[in-house]
This record gives C-alpha cells, structure tokens and sequence, in this order.
C-alpha cells in the first residue's frame, strides 16, 4: 500500500528542509546567536575597550556573590570570559572549547546566581551543546585549520 500523497509531500519537503538547513548552517547559527548574549552581557561590565566598571564590582560583591572566589576576581573573570570566548565562536575558532566554558559560566549562574531562570540557562545550554557536540561546521577557522 502506498503511503498518502500528503505524507509523500510533507517528507519530501522535509528532505528539502534538511539538505538546506545542514549542521554547518545549525553550528554558525548557534554560536553566533549565543555568542551575541555572552559578549552583551560583557559589554555591561565594562567601558571602554576591557575597564571594568565600579557598578560591575558591585554587583559581583551583592547580587553575584559566589562562593569560593572574590568578587573582584569573579568580576573580571566574567567580562573577559564574556568577551573572549564569544570572538573565538563567532570566528569558529577553538569553538568546542569555547562552547565548554560558556557553558561552565552558564551553569555557575544557574546554581549560584539566578537559579530560577533555568529555561533560559536551559536555551543558553542547548545552542552550546550543539557545539561541543557537532563542532564549529564548515563555515569556521576550525575546520579550515584542521581542529575538531
């Protein structure tokens, strides 16, 4: 028996959506989208090129306070983590392991500091799995110097 004509229809249109839509197309969309919340973020901690703001030591002294590292260091660490690993992301660069260190940050403000905005650590942590998992795709300097 042959399948109906609209299932034959759909599936071919689904093969057409995924030939088009290929993981190189997810990976670039994926680390550029949480690339671009990483280095915003980072952004509101600093002024000018990589000076980290009064307000930013603050916050990391109240609102961000984390056990186990000053809130000095922590402030630094962050806006230049939030800086860093996003550049190498958008030039598909060490992509993987800069995927695995957002994705460390991610987790770090889950437990510690917003722990009741998990669905949208839980968004932060599915684009960053695509890239640990399938690496930076064919649009990348990875690929280009070999790096999986």
């Amino acid at each position: 028996m042959n399948p109906p004509r609209l299932l034959v229809l759909w599936n071919t249109v689904a093969d057409r959506l995924q030939r088009l839509i290929n993981d190189s197309t997810l990976a670039l969309v994926a680390r550029i989208s949480i690339a671009a919340i990483f280095i915003m973020s980072g952004r509101t901690k600093v002024e000018g090129f990589l000076t980290i703001t009064d307000s930013t030591y603050e916050l990391f002294r109240t609102e961000y306070n984390l056990p186990l590292i000053s809130p000095e260091l922590a402030a630094h660490l962050s806006a230049y983590a939030e800086h860093l690993f996003p550049v190498l992301l958008i030039l598909g660069l060490f992509s993987r392991l800069s995927a695995l260190a957002l994705l460390g940050m991610t987790l770090v403000i889950e437990v510690f500091v917003y722990p009741d905005a998990w669905p949208t650590h839980l968004s932060w942590a599915g684009l960053l799995l695509i890239i640990i998992s399938r690496g930076a795709g064919a649009i990348s300097l990875d690929r280009r110097l070999g790096i999986k």
